[in-house]
């Protein structure tokens, strides 16, 4: 027997008058997953968790939780409970308060509320002298661990976030994402996290789904993502990429005008393929006279650009085609601009995107 999915989200579609938001889309959800949904906005992201959540209602579908429907429930019977952008924090209120909010609505003995404040605080790890101090007197991260606090006081079976870290500076960011995975685990709870950063959900998410025009364009895990896009649209949200036009000719891939040369036999394709070969910036090299590759291509460095660690250079081909290509910065040209180069890349770093590939479901 098949076991049933702790979250199921199945032909959702959401209208408001003649506007459709979310398009039959369906998405089953693990217990204790950490799923990111990104796409750019307009694209549904924002939609789908207020449907999640009981904000707005459902125009079509269902949504069912361990099996019992949860779209026609009151949004405060839903053991749901969502982390805003702007926080959504009681100024006038104590830390302590804030965080013991979702337990006095139940009733529960000012005792125990404070308790279990102290322990959230310290599971988020603030100082319990936190407790008594007004969210005026927090950082910008201090207040973002305790409105994580107070969701989880709710203590809901899914908690949601609309993009909880996009007002932060850089530095900060990149140390809440890393406490964010981390309280996770430590908690076991199922995480819906929505985001227009690649790089947040690349670094937190057990599976990610890129939303489009209100439907699902793909649903996978992040490596799968980036190394195999289903579309242009994807291969291209999940960061620099080069596609090249081609089709299938006597069993092998025609490169269109790029001026590239197969020197190994070429890369087979299905009869009839057309579509977009991508190959992705790290994957090309500069090949030295006598070096082998798969693929070649001639050009000139037109510019470069330093990423840190990295270097990355716009190289335009014979032919016309600009390619990016990036290194690690040891690796760094001598020669400057307008120099002459032949890039080469493996069979293995092509990957096929067919033309009007089917929407994901999981």
């Amino acid at each position: 027997m098949v076991a049933q999915p702790f979250v199921r989200i199945e032909n959702v579609t959401k209208r408001f008058g003649r506007f459709t938001a979310l398009d039959r889309i369906s998405l089953d959800i693990a217990e204790g997953e950490f799923l990111t949904i990104v796409g750019p906005s307009g694209s549904g992201k924002s939609t789908l968790i207020r449907l999640l959540v009981g904000i707005d209602d459902v125009t079509e579908g269902t949504i069912r939780l361990n099996g019992t429907r949860i779209d026609t429930m009151p949004a405060n019977k839903r053991p749901t409970c969502m982390v805003f952008q702007s926080l959504a924090l009681f100024p006038h209120m104590s830390v302590g308060r804030n965080i013991e909010f979702p337990q006095k609505l139940k009733k529960i003995a000012p005792a125990a509320r404070k308790a279990r404040a102290l322990e959230l605080l310290r599971l988020l790890r603030l100082p319990e002298d936190y407790y008594g101090k007004m969210i005026g007197q927090l950082s910008g991260g201090e207040r973002q661990r305790v409105a994580l606090a107070r969701a989880l006081a709710f203590d809901p079976q899914i908690i949601v976030f609309d993009e909880p870290l996009s007002a932060l500076d850089y530095r900060l960011r990149k140390t809440l994402e890393k406490e964010l995975k981390d309280l996770h685990a430590r908690t076991g709870k199922t995480f819906v996290y929505i985001t227009h950063s690649l790089e947040e959900a690349m670094v937190m998410s057990d599976r990610i789904a890129i939303m489009k025009r209100g439907r699902f364009e793909q649903i996978d895990v992040a490596e799968a993502i980036y190394s195999r896009p289903v579309s242009r649209f994807v291969a291209s949200f999940m960061g620099e990429v080069n596609l090249f036009e081609a089709a299938e000719e006597q069993g092998k891939a025609r490169w269109g005008d790029a001026g590239i040369r197969a020197l190994s036999g070429g890369l087979a394709l299905p009869a009839g393929w057309r579509g977009a070969l991508m190959v992705r910036p790290e994957l090309l090299r500069f090949v030295a006279e006598g070096q082998g590759a798969d693929f070649t291509v001639q050009g000139r460095v037109v510019a470069e650009y330093a990423l840190g660690s990295r270097i990355q250079y716009a190289i335009d081909t014979l032919a016309g085609t600009r390619i990016t290509v990036e290194r690690p910065f040891e690796q760094r040209l001598a020669a400057g601009s307008d120099a002459p180069v032949t890039l080469g890349w493996d069979r293995d770093a092509v990957h096929p995107i067919a033309e009007e590939p089917r929407h994901a479901t999981a």
